[in-house]
């Protein structure tokens, strides 16, 4: 009789054990699945830039981000990292106050930001013809980029990255 007693305590305990694991377990898949359907954070390497003018605004740099083929990441609503030269004083700013809402890239969609290359009047600044970009945060992965046509930089202010391209006109405040 006594082994029959000790057995089923045993048994209990194992059953406890098994359902713990068994919780760990699913938990841990709803866990690896709800994360599945959230893109990877994009790197500058993950993306195709084009940089076209455009005339709104007094005249600004549209650049259009789109992810390489068989790429599938989520862009930042942060402005991007770029710059026309070497100088700090090339640097883009801020033209927005909060942060978009991210956007997932594949495929044919796309993400802008716009760039003010100027915003004081007058004729100071310098020309440029290249612009250096990145994703925000991947700075040491950065790009450079033709100019459609060579810019007057001063004070330049970006937008941050937008799902429409209407969203992305800096106006300088």
């Amino acid at each position: 009789m006594r082994s029959r007693f000790a057995a089923r305590p045993a048994r209990l305990a194992l059953a406890a054990v098994a359902a713990v694991a068994l919780t760990a377990t699913a938990t841990a898949t709803a866990a690896a699945d709800s994360r599945s359907d959230t893109a990877r954070a994009c790197g500058t390497n993950d993306l195709d830039f084009r940089v076209s003018s455009e005339t709104q605004a007094g005249g600004y740099l549209l650049v259009t981000a789109k992810a390489k083929s068989g790429v599938t990441c989520s862009l930042k609503g942060v402005l991007p990292s770029a710059s026309f030269g070497s100088s700090i004083d090339t640097e883009v700013s801020p033209a927005e106050q909060g942060v978009s809402e991210s956007i997932t890239l594949s495929g044919s969609t796309a993400a802008y930001a716009g760039i003010s290359p100027k915003t004081t009047g007058g004729n100071q600044g310098r020309q440029f013809d290249q612009l250096h970009l990145s994703v925000a945060g991947d700075e040491a992965d950065s790009v450079t980029l033709d100019l459609p046509e060579a810019v007057t930089v001063d004070k330049p202010v970006a937008t941050n990255w937008h799902a429409d391209p209407a969203d992305a006109v800096p106006f300088a405040g």
